[in-house]
């Protein structure tokens, strides 16, 4: 199949386990592209196996962006991941090829596609005061201040919602603004095309993503968080160490017992492919493709034609 150069980015996402490497790969051979991730495992550096990262090698067919760019020590925002597709995408574009944005956090998606709100950044000396003193009068307590600082935010939270209670007092008072104000004011999504791999067989996605998990033990899933654990510098709660696969792992070094690991990731990995679902169904934009079809590599490709000739 022959295709011309498209004037815009395109989108590729789907839940773990649905193709979107091999898919996007089939596509480089046909389209001069560069891909951008949108993924929050795949940022950290040292995290290659329970993250399914591109190999070496396929990663030198084609130019990767935002893979490997920060230590597991260190958060990632849905902010700075739009911030920085929307410059790679400008700078792909200038050099004559396309941007393929391919992953399945769709957090990140959704903040590309419908904008994001002004929130000022967290202040950990701001947080630890609020801690206290939710400490001394009680989380009911702290949402009585937040429903008279902002009672359309403290409405939809329970009394006892603690992270959430101290994030929108947090903002209040950073930002001088209600945090319900400030999602009213978001600044301006992108409108580019998404492509969506999504199984028809649920049982389909569920099998491959069993076998996955069983591959990234044999390929050495538990030696590779020993490795980041005698870092020294990481703990369970960062979120890099949260990440499917790897908490779970982490908690099975911590307890000497690995007879209920495979249980557990393969259970976490389906329930993030189903979020990643409930996720995709709430983008209308979508055209969705149907992974679990043995011609879906095709499809993709037939689908970005008549993107071509729109």
């Amino acid at each position: 199949m022959t295709l011309t150069p498209i004037r815009g980015p395109v989108c590729l996402a789907g839940p773990t386990g649905s193709g979107k490497t091999a898919a996007a790969l089939a596509i480089a051979e046909v389209l001069p592209v560069e891909i951008i991730s949108v993924d929050s495992a795949l940022v950290y550096r040292g995290m290659d196996i329970g993250t399914a990262k591109p190999s070496a090698a396929e990663q030198a067919l084609v130019p990767h962006h935002l893979i490997d760019i920060i230590e597991p020590t260190e958060a990632y925002s849905a902010a700075q991941f739009v911030a920085s597709a929307r410059s790679l995408a400008d700078e792909i574009l200038a050099r004559g090829r396309l941007p393929l944005l391919v992953g399945g956090t769709m957090l990140y998606f959704k903040a590309l596609f419908e904008g994001l709100s002004d929130m000022p950044q967290a202040d950990e000396a701001l947080r630890a005061e609020l801690d206290a003193r939710a400490a001394q009068q009680g989380w009911p307590a702290m949402h009585a201040e937040l429903a008279r600082l902002d009672p359309i935010t403290a409405a939809r939270l329970a009394p006892a919602d603690s992270q959430r209670i101290q994030r929108a007092l947090e903002v209040c008072i950073l930002s001088g603004r209600p945090m319900s104000e400030l999602h009213q004011s978001r600044s301006e999504g992108v409108n580019w095309p998404l492509l969506s791999l999504e199984p028809q067989d649920r049982a389909w996605l569920h099998k491959r993503l069993d076998q996955r998990f069983a591959q990234m033990l044999d390929a050495g899933l538990v030696d590779e968080v020993k490795t980041l654990r005698a870092r020294g510098d990481l703990t369970a709660d960062l979120p890099s160490m949260r990440c499917v696969g790897y908490r779970q792992t982490w908690e099975s070094l911590d307890s000497g017992d690995f007879s209920t690991l495979v249980e557990r990731g393969t259970a976490a990995t389906r329930q993030l492919a189903k979020r990643q679902l409930t996720w995709l169904r709430s983008m209308p934009q979508r055209q969705v493709i149907a992974c679990d079809d043995a011609h879906a590599q095709l499809h993709v490709l037939a689908a970005l034609q008549r993107l071509l000739r729109a």
